[in-house]
């Protein structure tokens, strides 16, 4: 075979083009089904090729590359003794090493079922609300020419346009935290909204925004500038909470809700629900933050942190401004598996995935084994292209330089300007925001000298994902708090282990 394949390359030089050569090579090796010379980098006079067969070839796992002059150097007059030494050669090789196939062929699988949360890419079935006055941010003097707030309402607003509740989504989620007959895809909070539900649209209007600086409806660094006509990008003002829930009021105004009958917020929102509590006291009636904090501390500003950075080390993302081009979807995806580990717990993975495989009778490799992984790498893809990666990068960074007390001598001054009822509820085995934030917001509270207080530690295996998946404990907690009057103090439950 060896001195077939030599005399048809020496024979070939001077008539044949070098693609044509490779053709004729690549037509040789096939016919024999060579499994030694399965791939060839053939130099020809005029250029380099790699030559690679068809899957159809069977191919060696401990395959060598020769150059033309190694090839060309073999004996071409090759005995039957010696194609029997080549064979033995290789024998001896393949007994020195047996390393991994240099393939990764790591589909993504999702094998395992468990409870997740309703997040959808929206993109119609919103109102809009168009400021159209300049906007001012927080920080650097940050402004822009107008602003949009996206956002969905379910139940009736009574006469007197007191019974709106304003419900705040967190980091990535969007107005749609209800399915209604203009997107009927279950909303985030789906079973925690409606007729007789935790928060009841028989008696509340129900209010819910898609937060500054997202993408879905509401202004973001993904809208268009209407002094340049391009995207913001990352030309797009630092954004803070503060300015968040400013344009939250500016809807309220718009919509002729002089108080609202609470504020609701989860995570980014519960950040939202306090802040609004604090710099609009005298509009809200009273204040509901779940799994959230007063501030943020080290390791969930650690935690972002790693996720930003992997979407803006990504080649893709060009300085934010990839609209239109290319799109960081690597980094994207990695930043996603980074946050799911925030959200969920290890007591729930134990029981979920514990140690098993996703394939117990696959090989083993550098591809993913065990369930675990496979899991998160389900969750990357399947959110990476449903959220703006600059939308991640500016409100992850709003949420680690939240400080309720930085306007204000301290978080207890800030506090203290809350003069409505006040219910915190934490969960056990959050890591994004562990349970002693939502205690030390409870007692900061207490201690700036409200007395209608109310703070509840739950038990769950959800992680800081309980507030999306929990209806019985989180819904029970939530209408009991609307629906009952607290006119002088509130009452707390303390944790199970103490």
């Amino acid at each position: 075979m060896r001195s077939q394949i030599a005399a048809l390359c020496r024979d070939s030089y001077s008539t044949l083009t070098s693609g044509k050569l490779v053709e004729h090579v690549r037509e040789a090796l096939c016919k024999h089904h060579s499994r030694q010379l399965a791939t060839a980098a053939i130099d020809t006079p005029k250029s380099k090729f790699g030559l690679r067969l068809s899957n159809k070839v069977p191919l060696s796992p401990h395959r060598r590359l020769l150059s033309t002059s190694q090839f060309l150097q073999q004996d071409t007059a090759a005995t039957s003794q010696g194609q029997t030494n080549n064979l033995k050669e290789d024998s001896e090789s393949a007994a020195l090493f047996n390393g991994l196939d240099e393939q990764f062929p790591c589909l993504m699988r999702n094998p395992s079922k468990g409870p997740e949360p309703e997040y959808h890419q929206v993109v119609s079935g919103y109102k809009k609300f168009t400021y159209d006055r300049p906007f001012h941010f927080k920080y650097n003097d940050g402004v822009i020419p107008s602003l949009t707030v996206a956002y969905e309402t379910w139940g009736e607003l009574n006469a007197d346009k007191s019974n709106a509740i304003l419900l705040t989504a967190g980091l990535s989620a969007s107005s749609h935290a209800k399915s209604h007959s203009e997107n009927p895809k279950p909303g985030w909070w789906e079973k925690f909204i409606g007729p007789g539900c935790a928060v009841d649209t028989n008696k509340y209007f129900v209010i819910c925004t898609n937060t500054l600086g997202g993408c879905y409806g509401s202004t973001g660094p993904s809208s268009i500038n209407p002094e340049t006509g391009e995207p913001y990008g990352t030309t797009f003002p630092l954004l803070s909470v503060k300015d968040m829930v400013n344009a939250q009021f500016l809807l309220l105004d718009h919509l002729g809700v002089e108080k609202v009958y609470a504020t609701i917020g989860s995570s980014l929102g519960g950040m939202c629900s306090l802040t609004s509590a604090v710099e609009y006291p005298e509009r809200v009636g009273r204040m509901l933050s779940i799994s959230s904090c007063a501030l943020s501390h080290p390791t969930s500003i650690a935690m972002r942190y790693l996720q930003r950075k992997s979407i803006m080390t990504d080649p893709m993302w060009q300085n934010g401004h990839y609209y239109g081009k290319s799109y960081p979807r690597n980094g994207m995806k990695m930043a996603r598996e980074l946050a799911t580990m925030t959200y969920r717990s290890g007591p729930e993975w134990s029981q979920r995935f514990s140690r098993k495989r996703i394939d117990e009778n696959e090989k083993l490799a550098l591809c993913p084994t065990f369930l675990i992984e496979s899991y998160l790498d389900y969750q990357g893809e399947m959110f990476c292209t449903m959220y703006d990666p600059n939308s991640l990068l500016y409100i992850s960074k709003a949420m680690d330089l939240f400080d309720i007390g930085e306007d204000h001598e301290d978080i207890t001054s800030a506090c203290a300007k809350i003069t409505c009822p006040i219910m915190v509820l934490g969960v056990t085995t959050d890591i994004l925001f562990p349970i002693w934030q939502q205690k030390q917001l409870a007692d900061v509270c207490r201690a700036a000298g409200n007395g209608k207080v109310t703070f509840y530690s739950l038990d769950s295996v959800y992680g800081h994902d309980t507030f999306l998946l929990n209806l019985n404990d989180i819904g029970s907690a939530v209408k009991g708090f609307l629906d009952t009057e607290q006119a002088h103090s509130g009452r707390v439950r303390p944790r199970k282990d103490q």
